[in-house]
């Protein structure tokens, strides 16, 4: 099915259109980040699908073709400050708001992942499993996907403690006894329960 008979709407085979997705909102640690992305219908990428069902590998493939044969991409992120202080899901829009903005070319309509969009200078629509239906959106959730796991596996380097390159912030059971034997780092999320209930018995 083309893009535009999915949404009903013939004229936006006239329209530049972004992809829009997020990584990050779950964890316990890092920023969160956001990626949209404008694909080339003259280069298309073939293997495009939800992040969360490729190998790490296959992720930083396509991430690198994506780059390349995109018209357009950026990746943007909210820190862990920024988190805390707005909320997850303020500081996940306001990162989506960067990448579009960050974009070199102008898209007329942003067709962000999920059923809630940041305030943006262009039409806006949300796509439920857009990940896994809408191949720009797949897109921008593997180059979010990849930075963001890129920028855990630097923190590991920074704080070692914790196996951010393992479980990359998430609450695993490891993350979590690492987190009690060590008490919160900087990066850690302060507004999210269990480092906040850590935080009250210290």
């Amino acid at each position: 099915m083309a893009q535009s008979d999915m949404f009903g709407d013939e004229g936006l085979r006239d329209v530049i259109i972004s992809g829009v997705d997020e990584a990050g909102r779950g964890p316990l640690a890092g920023a969160v980040y956001a990626a949209a992305v404008i694909l080339n219908p003259a280069r298309p990428i073939e293997g495009l699908a939800d992040s969360k069902v490729l190998t790490a590998p296959r992720r930083e493939e396509l991430a690198l073709e994506i780059k390349e044969y995109a018209v357009a991409w950026c990746v943007a992120s909210a820190s862990v400050k920024e988190i805390d202080s707005l909320n997850i899901l303020r500081a996940t829009l306001l990162a989506m708001r960067r990448a579009v903005l960050g974009l070199g070319v102008k898209p007329g309509l942003a067709l962000v992942d999920g059923n809630q969009a940041p305030r943006l200078p262009c039409g806006v629509k949300t796509v439920i499993q857009g990940d896994a239906l809408v191949p720009a959106i797949s897109a921008a959730s593997i180059l979010a996907k990849t930075a963001r796991d890129a920028d855990l596996v630097r923190l590991h380097g920074k704080y070692p403690n914790y196996g951010f390159d393992q479980h990359k912030g998430y609450g695993t059971v490891m993350h979590l006894e690492r987190l009690r034997a060590h008490g919160p780092c900087p990066e850690h999320r302060r507004s999210f329960s269990p480092v906040k209930d850590l935080l009250i018995l210290s």
